[in-house]
Parts: structure tokens; sequence; C-alpha cells
């Protein structure tokens, strides 16, 4: 028998089938979805960009409170774990001893101003940078010598429910205690 030019050997509606039964068709469609599922957008989570979370019991202003040129912050403090993501040290009650920090020391003066109206409030806030250095968490009974050069990043942040602040703020309040 010949095929003529208007008949045709391909039938649409049968399927080509592999050695196990599954159609091509069934393989085109699982290639489509493995693709598709993989341009899918993902959430983001960036990491926090906070270096220091504190609750501030109270502030001291060297040598004056009119021309701080130095600050001890009391409280209750969890610091960067430096990586990326939302890691922070556990919270450790003490102090921070900041200097100023040089070409900057009016942002420094508004940032502690900032600090000493949260002093004493057990109002969680957030300073510093996570890849940057932040100090370091002074026990109470360490003199108060050699400051750190205070961590000027985006201000002074009140925390609240984003990433793990909840968390946060309940154990610095614990480590108050």
């Amino acid at each position: 028998m010949r095929i003529s030019e208007t008949e045709s050997t391909f039938n649409p509606e049968s399927e080509i089938r592999n050695k196990k039964g599954v159609s091509m068709k069934m393989h085109r469609l699982l290639a489509l979805v493995l693709v598709l599922a993989a341009c899918a957008p993902v959430p983001a989570h960036a990491s926090d960009p906070v270096g220091i979370y504190a609750v501030v019991e109270k502030v001291v202003f060297e040598p004056s409170e009119s021309a701080p040129e130095r600050i001890q912050i009391w409280g209750a403090f969890a610091l960067t774990d430096g990586r990326s993501g939302d890691g922070y040290l556990p919270a450790q009650r003490g102090y921070l001893y900041f200097t100023l920090t040089a070409g900057k020391e009016d942002v420094c003066r508004k940032e502690w101003n900032d600090l000493k109206a949260v002093a004493g409030t057990t109002q969680g806030v957030g300073f510093g940078g996570r890849y940057m250095a932040n100090g370091r968490v002074r026990k109470p009974g360490e003199k108060a010598e050699s400051p750190d050069v205070y961590p000027v990043m985006m201000g002074v942040t009140r925390m609240g429910s984003m990433h793990n602040q909840p968390q946060l703020i309940a154990e610095l309040r614990q480590a108050l205690k």
C-alpha cells in the first residue's frame, strides 16, 4: 500500500510510550512543572542589620553631660555574632563603653541622647551594625578604660516584632533580673 500525499501515518490521538508505559506527554508535563518550580519566587529573608540589641538601664556621659566625649551604657546587651543572618550572642548584663567616632561627633551625641531617653524604660533598642566593630560588654565591676569607638550605622531603633526581636527582648529583660 502506498501512502498518498494527503494521508499521514501520524495520529495525534496516539501517544508514544516508553518501556515503562509513561507517555511523552507526561515527560513534557513533568519537565514543565520542574522548570516552573525552579523559577518560582522564593521569599527572601535579609540579614538583620543591627549590631547591638539592648535594654538600657542608665547612661553615664564623660566628662560631662553637656559636652560628652565618652559614654557608658548600662543594661543588658545582645551583640551580633558577625555572621550573615539573625544570629546574636547570648544576652549579657553589664555596660558598653564608647568614645566619639572621629568626624561623626554630632551623630554620636544625638544617638547617645536617644539612648539616654530610653534608659530605665525596659524598651528594647538596636544600634550599631552587623558587620562592624560593636565594642564589647564589660562586667559591672570592670574599670571604665580604653573605650571602644562608637559604631555609627543607622541610628537607634526601637525593637518590635521583626526577625527574632520578641525573643531577644525577653532574653535582654531576663538578663536584667
